[in-house]
């Protein structure tokens, strides 16, 4: 175990002191990172590269004078580890920790503060101490609504990463409930995964990933088979599984700033055909990523000449559309707004967005704005039955909710009216007996 009075040391007795204790953590084993532990933490599970960790940390110089403390602000500090948003000497002696464990990194300058230190605090190219303690750690959550978490086993090399429409060559491992279902070398098109059986979890996390990684991917039922389950892979309904991912290679897609115009009025065909065929088949998350591929290749296009711009406009229109029907399949009811408000910023008078909309309205209970939007379609189109229809339907509910009101208010005033008479009796009874009290005294 460390203590103040082991620090205090030139850097060359500090190493040696370290060296002679604890461990040289550093990849490259060339003692930038010596570690020594004071306290073991549990046996099993440690971090890995992208995970969110949480520490405790006390930072001193080797002569022993502190610089930085968090428990002294009461206040843990959390990291993504191994994406350089720490110091490298923290990404790499974290990764070498388990939970609940407390050690102490000695740390070489080109692993801390390098030459130029930390003005005020630490001299150029001083050797460093940390006392670490680490409280707890989570994959990396690539979605926001956390279901689908990444620990990256092995880093992959480079800095690019597949795009939508990339070609990809993977490895895949999956398992459910610890039992491996499936090992396979596959290649599939980022964006439709789905046409080789594989789960909308992997397909999303490819534009994550770096040639040569080697990942672990938790998904729930949205992101892995959903209500319906794998029945060739004896797989339940709702069952959270784990894919571990190896991406062996890919060809990038054409961004969308390498296309000119025509380029993207031609893929966007063939693009929303294949939503169009996910939606049929009840692929809903995989047609919503095909049709917002139309929106981000043209959305911020203007074309030239009104034959050209008409069609981009008509491409969006219908992009909007199908994803606010997607929307409405998976009860993402603000979603619907937002794309039909999109349609009827281009169209006002759009009968299919203005319906849509009124449908998500109505189910969000907004009787009102749903009963205004379908009143619009049938001055659009008169003819629209399934629209009178709507309009009947949000009448009840108005009604209903207005009884519905009138029975809460009146028990309301009903039991304010118990209660003031509850008070008054009470108040009667209390001036009665002052009275007898004040009497009998006199």
């Amino acid at each position: 175990m460390t203590t103040d009075q082991d620090l205090s040391l030139d850097g060359k007795s500090a190493t040696a002191r370290f060296a002679a204790k604890g461990i040289d953590v550093t990849p490259c084993k060339d003692q930038g990172v010596i570690k020594v532990v004071k306290r073991p933490g549990v046996e099993g599970d440690r971090p890995m590269i992208g995970d969110r960790v949480t520490v405790h940390y006390t930072g001193k110089l080797v002569n022993g004078k502190k610089f930085d403390c968090s428990r002294e602000r009461k206040e843990p500090f959390s990291f993504n580890l191994g994406k350089g948003q720490v110091l490298k000497a923290w990404d790499v002696g974290v990764l070498s920790m388990q939970r609940g464990e407390v050690c102490t990194f000695l740390c070489k300058p080109e692993y801390a503060y390098g030459c130029a230190g930390n003005p005020d605090k630490i001299p150029p190219n001083s050797l460093v101490v940390f006392e670490m303690e680490l409280l707890k750690f989570e994959g990396e959550t690539l979605t926001d609504d956390g279901g689908i978490v990444r620990r990256i086993k092995l880093k992959g090399d480079g800095y690019t990463n597949p795009n939508d429409g990339a070609s990809v060559d993977v490895h895949l491992e999956g398992s459910c409930d610890g039992r491996l279902f499936e090992s396979r070398d596959v290649s599939f098109i980022v964006g439709e995964a789905e046409d080789k059986g594989i789960p909308l979890g992997v397909d999303r996390a490819m534009d994550k990933m770096q040639k040569g990684e080697c990942c672990v991917l938790h998904l729930k039922p949205k992101y892995g088979f959903g209500s319906e389950g794998k029945p060739e892979y004896k797989i339940g309904p709702d069952k959270n599984i784990t894919y571990e991912v190896t991406l062996k290679d890919f060809k990038k897609a054409k961004e969308t700033w390498e296309m000119d115009l025509m380029e993207k009025l031609d893929l966007a065909d063939a693009v929303k055909n294949k939503g169009n065929q996910y939606f049929k088949a009840g692929r809903y998350q995989q047609a919503i990523v095909q049709y917002h591929r139309i929106i981000t290749w043209l959305e911020m296009e203007c074309g030239t000449g009104i034959e050209q711009q008409k069609r981009i406009q008509d491409y969006e229109i219908t992009a909007h559309l199908n994803l606010a029907l997607c929307f409405l399949r998976t009860k993402e009811f603000s979603l619907v707004v937002d794309n039909c408000n999109k349609v009827i910023e281009l169209d006002e008078c759009n009968e299919k967005a203005l319906y849509r909309r009124g449908e998500a309205r109505l189910l969000r209970n907004e009787f009102t704005l749903a009963m205004a939007d379908f009143q619009q379609v049938l001055q659009v189109n008169p003819t629209n039955r399934a629209a009178r229809a709507q309009i009947s339907i949000c009448q009840s509910k108005i009604k209903e909710h207005h009884e519905q009101d009138k029975k809460t208010y009146a028990n309301m005033f009903q039991k304010f009216a118990e209660r003031d008479t509850k008070v008054r009796k009470e108040q009667n009874i209390m001036s009665n007996k002052h009275t007898t009290i004040h009497t009998v005294c006199f």
